[in-house]
């Protein structure tokens, strides 16, 4: 059954200058009535991110790593990404915060992820922004001075979360936490009214006393480290140690100015 349209502003939570959701569909919803919208997904397409740009790279999210990602590299002149376990020597670049840190910079990369680049698209034309753990308080002053985070300029903050082998969303407290950071920030800078859901968000971040220890021992940083990735867990969890903001501009994230 279609929802009228005074249900349809239950879910976008309006009325609020900062708002929290999940995953693409959450982001997909909250875009209608939003001015801007930050994506997070801290292990680790936003994490990755943030290293790339501040190496100097411009940075294409692509949904999937398959030959149409092969073949958009191609057109846009970039290196392809691949999964972490695929890196070489000869090919260093992978979703790997870690293995992005020892690469060679290169102008301009893809970077596959179906939770991340699937959020960033349901923006539309809204301005997008890369956030996590480690620009958090970066991303919420670029916030605050560009206006955003009232009601009349509300921002959309996605955490991006897990699947489960059913494809079903796996919230993650790493997300939970980095947006949580963001939406704090924000709130303390401009005096931002978030709705309950990014309150509820915030709180969580703000009550969290080691955050650090919080992800590396959460299920996802567990993955990571047991998989023999613990180095990308210790990137994600640097703690406000970024101040570049990633903007998506023409189909690439860059550093805003």
């Amino acid at each position: 059954m279609a929802l009228s349209s005074a249900m349809e502003d239950w879910f976008l939570q309006t009325g609020s200058g900062a708002r929290f959701d999940w995953g693409p569909v959450g982001a997909q919803r909250l875009a209608v009535d939003a001015a801007a919208l930050v994506v997070v997904d801290v292990l680790s397409f936003t994490t990755s991110v943030t290293v790339a740009v501040e190496a100097g790279s411009q940075v294409f999210p692509y949904a999937w790593r398959d030959e149409s990602a092969s073949e958009f590299a191609d057109q846009v002149g970039a290196r392809l990404a691949v999964g972490r376990r695929m890196a070489t020597p000869e090919w260093p670049w992978s979703l790997s915060p870690a293995a992005l840190r020892r690469a060679p910079s290169v102008p301009r990369l893809i970077l596959p992820s179906p939770n991340g680049s699937s959020i960033a698209a349901a923006a539309g034309a809204l301005p997008v922004v890369a956030g996590c753990l480690r620009n958090a308080t970066a991303v919420g002053h670029w916030l605050a001075e560009h206006g955003y985070g009232t009601p009349e300029r509300p921002v959309a903050v996605i955490a991006s979360g897990e699947r489960w082998p059913d494809g079903s969303l796996r919230p993650a407290l790493e997300d939970l936490l980095g947006a949580g950071g963001i939406l704090a920030t924000l709130r303390r800078l401009c005096g931002a009214v978030l709705s309950p859901e990014a309150a509820a968000a915030a709180a969580c971040f703000e009550a969290t006393p080691d955050v650090i220890t919080a992800v590396a021992t959460s299920a996802s940083g567990r993955e990571l480290t047991d998989g023999g990735f613990a180095d990308d867990v210790g990137i994600a969890t640097e703690l406000n140690a970024c101040a570049t903001v990633p903007v998506l501009t023409g189909g690439a994230f860059t550093a805003a100015e």
